[in-house]
């Protein structure tokens, strides 16, 4: 993600000199992203990928460790961790928790094609039925509390239409029972830039750091709002389709979940408009830091609700 905590080559060879992967030759930042700090860690055997986490304790990685771990071993496309010569992966460095982790192949796409949302759909779909044999749980970070405690900080931000529409939205949330759901491991953030691509192979899904335990629809509510759009919103009907088919050919939607699904559509894009929205008034420093537009994701939801959710 973007870089907060500046490392330098020299600073990354002595914390990662009880691995074996090598003469570590280059290290570059990624500036992608806001939540934590990665960096390439280029050796003269391989590629890997070092983050250091901005917002989560220490205490609270083990989990993500293990879900990649756990993921990896049941055949998911995703990163594995690296332990050192001790067998630990988790350690401190200025500070802050980080973990080395392996580099898949592939990069990612602007504009997928349906071979492509046919491989993520499939994908997540095998991603949360090899979720149902990991034991641990943990909650999700930006769940409907989180939503409502961010609008109250953003409120006052907003001009009176964004004030109004961000209301609705909050209310329609309130009144959306998903309790009879299927209930799993998310990734939780599943967008083009956490997934990548060799042509129309699929190389593997990235950056687990939202994974938790909730509703396995709204993951998939998350990622077609991202993978299937048109430039003004609107659903593009052959990547949706193909997604979905994908997706259900594996873990098929059940009734309660086909009933309420437009309107986790919506709970999906609320999250993330006001994500942005705090990112946006709210920018934390870093030294390759961007917040990105959170009118993207105002017109998403937009587009998504019905006239019996927002007005």
């Amino acid at each position: 993600m973007s870089v907060f905590t500046t490392l330098t080559l020299s600073e990354a060879k002595i914390l990662l000199q009880d691995f074996s992967i090598g003469e570590i030759t280059e290290l570059k930042g990624i500036a992608a992203g806001i939540t934590n700090t990665n960096y390439f860690v280029i050796t003269e055997q391989a590629r890997y990928v070092l983050t250091i986490f901005e917002q989560n304790a220490f205490d609270d990685l083990p989990y993500f460790v293990d879900l990649m771990t756990h993921l990896a071993g049941h055949g998911i496309p995703c990163p594995a961790p690296i332990a050192d010569q001790h067998g630990v992966d988790l350690r401190l460095v200025k500070d802050k928790p980080a973990l080395l982790i392996s580099c898949l192949s592939g990069s990612n796409t602007d504009t997928p094609t349906p071979m492509q949302c046919a491989a993520v759909g499939r994908a997540l779909a095998q991603m949360h039925l090899a979720g149902d044999s990991f034991k641990q749980t943990a909650q999700n970070q930006r769940d409907a509390t989180w939503r409502r405690n961010t609008a109250e900080q953003v409120m006052e931000k907003l001009n009176a239409d964004d004030q109004a529409v961000l209301t609705q939205a909050l209310a329609f949330q309130d009144q959306l029972d998903v309790s009879a759901l299927p209930k799993g491991i998310i990734h939780g953030d599943l967008f083009r830039d956490n997934v990548l691509f060799d042509g129309e192979t699929l190389g593997g899904f990235i950056d687990f750091y939202y994974a938790c335990h909730d509703v396995l629809a709204y993951d998939v509510a998350i990622t077609v709002n991202d993978w299937c759009l048109n430039e003004d919103g609107s659903f593009d009907e052959p990547r949706l389709d193909a997604l979905m088919q994908a997706y259900n050919e594996v873990r098929p939607f059940n009734d309660d979940e086909k009933q309420v699904w437009q309107g986790l559509l919506c709970i999906a894009a609320l999250r993330f408009w006001l994500s942005r929205l705090y990112d946006w008034h709210f920018p934390a420093e870093g030294e390759l830091t961007h917040a990105k537009d959170p009118n993207y994701f105002k017109n998403i939801l937009l587009k998504r609700a019905t006239p019996s959710a927002l007005a």
